[in-house]
């Protein structure tokens, strides 16, 4: 049996997720980020040595992190050709560029943002704070913002083409990518002027087994 080790408000929903979509038995592991810093718990280390989450143990003794490497290895080895196109088709290339995009392209700039959203409200000496804010400010309005509003404007384009990132059928990419769309309906400014990425939210929160990740994995902030 898979355990998922998971951190609450974290990546690793998706992974119950993904599970779910499978119908594969697991074990869940919960862990609560730290009050303060909303840092992962030091006892993640003693399961990966950068103590993050996602991480999924199986019982052959095989660790398996990263969200992307997490998903595409857990549907070649279980999914018995579902979520993921025939290889050598069109809708195979789209899958990949997607499954890196999200985490090498689109979470970016979010984590960016999240970063300076953070300076702006932390606190600091008065004298300090204008300061802090200037240049925060700055970073956001010429960098961090064009690029996520040029990112979302992508994604609202590619999802013209068909219903699903990857084609028009559900898969893994789709379970990737749901993290980077929600994060930017979070913090990143998605709303419904880009309704394709609206009406992809409401898809994936309709299916079934989001509900019960959602029902198994505890509170999900990112949809507050």
């Amino acid at each position: 049996m898979l355990t998922v080790h998971h951190l609450n408000n974290s990546r690793s929903q998706r992974v119950l997720w993904l599970l779910e979509e499978l119908g594969l038995p697991y074990e869940i592991v919960h862990y609560q980020r730290d009050a303060k810093t909303m840092l992962a718990p030091a006892s993640l280390r003693a399961v990966h040595p950068l103590g993050k989450s996602p991480v999924v143990t199986t019982d052959d003794g095989l660790t398996l992190a990263e969200s992307g490497a997490i998903i595409e290895t857990v549907i070649e080895r279980y999914g018995n050709g579902q979520l993921a196109p025939a290889p050598g088709t069109a809708e195979a290339l789209r899958y990949r560029y997607w499954m890196h995009f999200a985490e090498g392209t689109a979470m970016s700039p979010l984590l960016l943002k999240l970063v300076f959203d953070k300076i702006e409200r932390s606190k600091m000496p008065f004298f300090v704070k204008p300061v802090a804010k200037m240049i925060s400010g700055k970073a956001k309005a010429a960098i961090i913002m064009p690029n996520i509003e040029s990112h979302l404007n992508f994604m609202e384009a590619e999802l013209g083409k068909s219903e699903w990132f990857a084609g028009n059928e559900f898969t893994g990419a789709d379970i990737q990518m749901s993290f980077p769309v929600e994060a930017s309906q979070a913090r990143g400014g998605l709303n419904a002027t880009r309704p394709r990425l609206m009406a992809y939210l409401e898809r994936i929160y309709a299916r079934p087994a989001y509900q019960r990740a959602l029902e198994r994995g505890g509170p999900y902030d990112l949809l507050s």
